[in-house]
């Protein structure tokens, strides 16, 4: 990996910005100094835009900078959420953030969603486009809008392709996949009004109780993370959407939330190194618009653990700018998360409003999100007019800032084409390319040989293999259930077994129907447990004065699922639709399918896999403890191989 000047990064390793560094991180700088130095031919990276503004975008920024007042600037900076579902124009929530953008000068947003008890309430493409061109024409300056749409804009959409989650990327490892996945985002994307994705995350995903990342990422391989990443940025790029790498310098190792707690990587150097700045490196690279910055502690990096990331100068600007090399914008995490409010004193002053101060000295461009507006806006202004901060520091940002407007043409248009978003949103490429990547993802890693493929009774014409007395149950498990979880696969499930029972289980339900549950099983031939297990679900877990990292199925659901597997162990499947690690809390388990995802795609190809309707050549792009490494995979048995099975008695005879 291509570095900066030695000289350079060994005195800011030994000085740590004027402190004396502690012992053991002197000892991790002195062994890092060979990772972190450069040739001299090391190439000059270029500013990160998708479009190089022309030349009346240049001047555009150059005269909006000069006549801009520090209020203004300062407002560029800062980056609020707002929700594309808003009744009309002029309901009160809506009159609210029309407000703050003009008070403020806000220069971004980000499309938020709401969640309800049964779940994400997601929009209608043509709501979040007219939301966006409201927002547009009440803004005095073009605003900049971002959306988290790491899986397409099926994050925060209805109606859209549902594409799975990164890591079904990783499983199925085509690359052209990714990047075609780029391109359509893109497209969809900028066609509602959307020019900024905050993504795609190239957080390498080594800590398997990550309850942050998980199935987020592409994987735990460097190498295979860095080629995806790149790849989706390719695509993005061809139709012109702005993206960030995220969450630097990598959070794939961490073991708590960040949204929740102040979280640590205590990685050494060449940890670091070797596996979490690969991806980054790769995405600087391929030009990638932006970074955002993680909000946790980097020993190695950082020796004050006072600041995370997001607030460390010699993250952001000692490794990031000068060694890294990148020249585009740097936009924090967001500011509301406990992950670095809790850091600050909050007798003295609003926490966010002392984390935006030092989020712009580490060299910051966008504040994302402060809980307390008003206290970041007035606290960078207090600390420029004080001489904290410098004037040049502030313009270096905005120059930034402007410049992306600029490259995605907000100075020449910032309205959408309804027509033309109807048009573009709906075209069938994108639903097809979505489900099938969700087809080629689903891996089969646990396998007694006993029962698939299954037998589709409605479609059977050979009398040798029709069962009619053959009965099956199929249970839907979750901590908390979303109202839409499940209703696809049952729906798929029914074309080829409409005599199954379905069963919906979470810890509000599973003690009041886990006796009817298990009685069916003991009926059944066969039985599918569907599981839904989100990334936020891994997290650790006292028990009896001992740490426990749970992946989901913690409470009265995991206790049931328990009990299933003890009922009728080798003739339970279970499906695990999202992270693929629940199966180490629960080894017992015979047959195994991962999807790494809850799209509905997901749960279309999890139903053909289990009728044989699969034979892809998937593998695990992570490892699973107890189970099987990363880039294993069993071959799919299918319909000839289950009739050998029969020929055969009791031997399992595997063909392809």
């Amino acid at each position: 990996m291509k570095k900066k000047s030695t000289p350079h990064f060994i005195c800011w390793m030994i000085l740590s910005s004027g402190r004396i560094l502690r012992p053991h991180f002197l000892v991790f700088s002195i062994c890092g100094l060979l990772l972190f130095s450069t040739s001299a031919d090391d190439k000059t990276r270029h500013i990160s835009l998708v479009d190089t503004p022309r030349e009346e975008g240049i001047a555009w920024v150059q005269n909006l900078l000069k006549g801009m007042s520090l209020e203004q600037k300062v407002g560029q900076m800062i980056q609020i959420r707002c929700y594309p579902d808003y009744a009309n124009n002029q309901s009160p929530d809506y009159l609210s953030i029309r407000s703050l953008i003009q008070q403020y000068h806000i220069g971004s947003v980000v499309l938020g969603m709401h969640i309800s008890s049964g779940g994400p309430l997601r929009s209608s493409p043509i709501d979040v486009a007219r939301t966006v061109n409201r927002l547009q024409k009440d803004s005095t300056l073009p605003l900049l809008i971002a959306a988290d749409i790491e899986r397409g804009l099926a994050s925060r959409m209805a109606d859209v392709p549902s594409f799975p989650w990164p890591m079904a990327f990783g499983a199925a490892g085509n690359v052209s996949d990714a990047e075609r996945f780029g391109e359509l985002t893109a497209l969809e994307a900028r066609s509602v009004g959307i020019q900024w994705a905050f993504a795609p995350v190239a957080d390498v995903n080594s800590n398997p109780a990550n309850p942050i990342i998980n199935d987020r990422s592409f994987g735990e391989d460097p190498k295979q993370v860095a080629t995806l990443v790149s790849a989706f940025i390719r695509g993005a790029h061809k139709n012109g959407l702005l993206l960030t790498a995220k969450h630097f310098p990598g959070q794939g190792d961490s073991s708590l939330d960040s949204h929740r707690g102040v979280s640590l990587i205590t990685s050494d150097v060449q940890h670091l190194e070797k596996f979490e700045l690969p991806p980054f490196e790769s995405a600087i690279d391929a030009r990638v618009d932006s970074v955002m910055l993680a909000n946790i502690r980097v020993p190695a990096l950082e020796p004050d653990l006072n600041k995370v990331a997001t607030t460390s100068y010699n993250i952001a600007t000692k490794v990031l700018r000068e060694r890294l090399g990148f020249k585009g914008l740097i936009v924090t995490d967001a500011l509301e998360m406990k992950g670095i409010t809790a850091l600050y004193d909050r007798s003295k002053r609003s926490p966010t409003a002392m984390a935006a101060v030092d989020a712009v000295k580490a060299g910051c461009d966008v504040i994302s999100i402060p809980t307390d507006l008003d206290g970041a806006f007035h606290a960078i202004l207090d600390a420029v007019n004080s001489g904290e901060i410098q004037i040049t520091r502030i313009d270096e940002s905005v120059r930034r800032i402007l410049l992306m407007k600029a490259g995605v043409g907000l100075n020449r248009s910032r309205i959408v084409s309804i027509e033309d978003m109807t048009r573009l949103i709906n075209q069938p490429e994108g639903f097809e390319l979505a489900q099938g990547v969700s087809d080629k993802a689903i891996t089969l890693v646990k396998y007694n040989g006993r029962r698939l493929p299954f037998d589709a009774l409605v479609h059977q014409t050979s009398e040798a293999l029709a069962k009619p007395n053959r009965s099956m149950v199929v249970i839907f498990m979750s901590d908390e259930l979303e109202s839409t979880n499940g209703h696809e696969f049952e729906a798929e499930f029914k074309q080829y077994r409409p005599e199954t029972r379905f069963y919906y289980v979470d810890n509000r339900t599973a003690t009041a129907g886990g006796i009817e549950i298990l009685k069916n099983i003991l009926r059944a031939d066969e039985v599918v447990v569907v599981g839904y297990f989100a990334h936020r679900g891994a997290r650790q877990l006292e028990t009896k004065g001992a740490s426990q990292t749970v992946f989901g199925l913690a409470g009265p659901s995991g206790r049931l699922l328990h009990e299933i597997l003890r009922t009728d162990p080798e003739n339970t499947i279970v499906v695990a639709m999202g992270s693929p690690y629940v199966i180490e809390n629960f080894p017992e388990i015979q047959n195994y399918i991962c999807t790494y995802a809850m799209a509905v795609t997901s749960e279309r190809s999890a139903v053909k896999a289990l009728f044989g309707e699969i034979q892809n050549h998937a593998t695990l792009p992570v490892t699973l403890s107890g189970t099987a490494k990363r880039g294993f995979a069993i071959p799919w048995p299918s319909k000839s191989s289950m009739i050998l099975n029969s020929a055969a008695g009791d031997q399992w005879v595997v063909t392809n």
